[in-house]
């Protein structure tokens, strides 16, 4: 942790002087100290702007040092790339050696800025262009914003350091402990209320978006307290012994119910908080899959609580347009590498609202769902607008519309050409490098279709944190698991359900079968969101869906269109999860040598 102090102390000395001139060409602002830099409000500002910095770029599943490798470490999501960090997660070839720290580090680096930022924002003089409003809001950015990275860290580590303090480079690092996972918990969701009694709930100006709101503050509260409540963290008995140097018990013992009603409370309070603010789940277009792919595309829609830019130059290292990229056929310039898992798509329902497939034979063959009306056999002699084509596999057509607008398949319509992912087409494994697709299908959600690779062309992304929909889901989750199906878990299964386009949930099912009919919902709704590794984990079910052989389709086979060969089911790669290792991240063992008194996870 010694490196990212002077990592900022680096970073503070860029914001205040200049790289490009002489080091005696100096102007007299430039010597100035972090307290002075307070005294005046665009230093304070620019460094309040600057913790903002370290919200991770999720956008990205490969590459810049793995900031998300979650995505494809989950069963959503394979790449052809061997070497990110996500295949190594897959191998089970990953440990505190190797282990991508990028978290770790920026996390705690955004903690310390926003340290130093709340212990010296009272300097900053009052005037009329900084009015006492405006001071307390900062302050609450600050507070929320370390909330935020303590919970992203929380999320893979589990129990971590609490750093509420300005440390200093000449403090005892050998003191740094992590502190019990419910002191984190009770910190985050201290500040988080702090934060919502000093900031908005939904910006005002143009100028601002992107700020932290109180909207995005009970959201974080909401999110942590799902977790919270879930086995991996609720009383899991393969963390019973689990303590520090100093014998303190570093998970909670017990499990408690009670922590489902909270769970569902504070989803419950976000909802109803957001939506008196104005936020609504978006529901611009008719079209059930013509809205679903725009909710992704259209930046700071209604529905979005909170987002980041994701910058579309190629400054810093980052690629412009890095999704299309990956997500883009060969024939239209991409690297065909964001390739959907076969189990991925068989989640999808069918657009009668019966699941296709209801579980898998030992030898990975489907069970299929023959009241479901779901065939693998034979080819659609019509065309449906907007969501297949005459000619393609039976396999793919009668879905939920939020398969048309997240996934590319065999002889679906992208842009201005038909996908050919059979091993001689235009964009098969017979016509492709390195850059292959892996299972014969291609990520279609958040990707622009206005987008020219040839050309450079892109458009500015944002990556969205938290929207309004997920909080439906995350009330229906707990409250069912709380009280049961009662009238709440079906009204906000139903009203996503609706806003998909799809039949609402049938009456009298139980919570056990509720449960399910929620998970799948989450799957399907927030897929490629960065929620499926996490749910798996928290669910304690990672053990199965990470674990054994992901399936695509035969891309070594295929002549045409409607060549048998292409559509059976084939096994992409073995993956590696060993429970309970693997449900929490090693903390990098550099850190560990640095902070002795760190204890590393169960397992590594």
């Amino acid at each position: 942790m010694k490196y990212l102090i002077c990592g900022l102390l680096l970073v503070q000395l860029l914001m205040f002087s200049s790289c490009k001139k002489d080091f005696l060409d100096k102007s007299p602002e430039e010597d100035i100290t972090i307290e002075e830099a307070f005294l005046q409000r665009r230093y304070a500002e620019a460094f309040l702007s600057d913790v903002y910095a370290d919200l991770p770029l999720e956008n990205w599943f490969t590459d810049m040092v793995d900031p998300n490798p979650f995505v494809v470490a989950s069963d959503e999501m394979n790449v052809p790339w061997p070497e990110k960090f996500a295949k190594l997660m897959n191998k089970g070839s990953w440990n505190a050696y190797n282990v991508a720290s990028q978290q770790w580090r920026n996390m705690y680096e955004g903690i310390r800025k926003a340290n130093i930022f709340l212990k010296h924002i009272d300097k900053t003089p009052l005037g009329k262009d900084f009015t006492q409003q405006d001071k307390d809001r900062w302050i609450g950015e600050a507070v929320y914003l370390r909330a935020f990275y303590h919970f992203w860290l929380m999320r893979i580590y589990g129990p971590i350091p609490i750093m509420d303090y300005d440390a200093g480079v000449a403090d005892d690092f050998t003191k740094i402990k992590r502190q019990p996972l419910d002191q984190g918990i009770d910190f985050v969701s201290k500040e988080c209320d702090r934060a919502i009694s000093l900031l908005p709930m939904r910006v005002t100006s143009d100028r601002n978006i992107g700020r932290v709101t109180a909207a995005a503050a009970l959201a974080l509260k909401a999110r942590m307290l799902l977790y919270v409540a879930s086995p991996l963290w609720n009383g899991n008995p393969d963390y019973a012994g689990f303590t520090d140097k100093e014998g303190v018990k570093l998970f909670p013992g017990q499990y408690q119910a009670e922590k489902w009603k909270a769970a569902a409370l504070a989803a419950k309070e976000c909802i109803d908080k957001c939506e008196a603010a104005g936020y609504q789940l978006y529901k611009k277009y008719a079209d059930p899959v013509q809205n679903y792919q725009q909710l992704f595309l259209e930046n700071n829609n209604i529905e979005v609580i909170l987002a980041r830019n994701c910058t579309t130059p190629d400054i810093g290292g980052y690629y412009p347009g890095m999704t299309e990229k990956c997500a883009f056929p060969g024939s239209l310039g991409g690297w065909n590498g964001y390739n959907p898992t076969q189990q991925q798509v068989d989640a999808y329902e069918m657009d009668n609202g019966k699941a296709p497939v209801l579980g898998y034979n030992n030898d990975g063959s489907p069970i299929i769902n023959q009241a479901s009306g779901y065939t693998e056999a034979g080819y659609a002699a019509t065309a449906m607008t907007g969501r297949w084509m005459e000619g393609v596999s039976n396999m793919y057509v009668h879905r939920d519309p939020r398969f048309y607008a997240s996934i590319n398949f065999n002889g679906a319509y992208f842009i201005d050409r038909r996908m050919q992912f059979w091993s001689s087409g235009a964009d098969g494994r017979g016509n492709a490098g390195r850059d292959y697709n892996t299972t014969g299908y291609l990520l279609k959600k958040s990707v622009d279709p206005t987008a020219n690779i040839a050309q450079g062309r892109y458009s500015l992304k944002t990556w969205i944190f938290f929207r309004l929909g997920e909080f439906y889901l995350d009330y229906a989750e707990a409250l069912n698991e709380s009280d049961g199906p009662v009238a709440d878990v079906y009204k906000y299964m139903n009203l996503i359900r609706e806003r998909a386009g799809m039949p609402i949930l049938p009456a009298g099912l139980t919570a056990e079968q509720m449960r399910e009919r929620i998970r799948n919902e989450r799957r399907v709704e927030l897929s490629y969101e960065t929620h499926r590794y996490f749910d798996c984990h928290r669910w304690k079910i990672a053990a199965q869906t990470d674990n054994g052989p992901i399936y695509g389709m035969n891309i070594s086979a295929g002549t045409s269109l409607q060549d048998d060969a292409y559509y059976k089911r084939t096994v992409v790669e073995r993956r590696v999860f060993q429970g309970p290792k693997h449900y929490l991240f090693p903390i990098p063992q550099s850190e560990i040598d640095k902070t002795p008194n760190i204890i590393q996870n169960p397992g590594w």
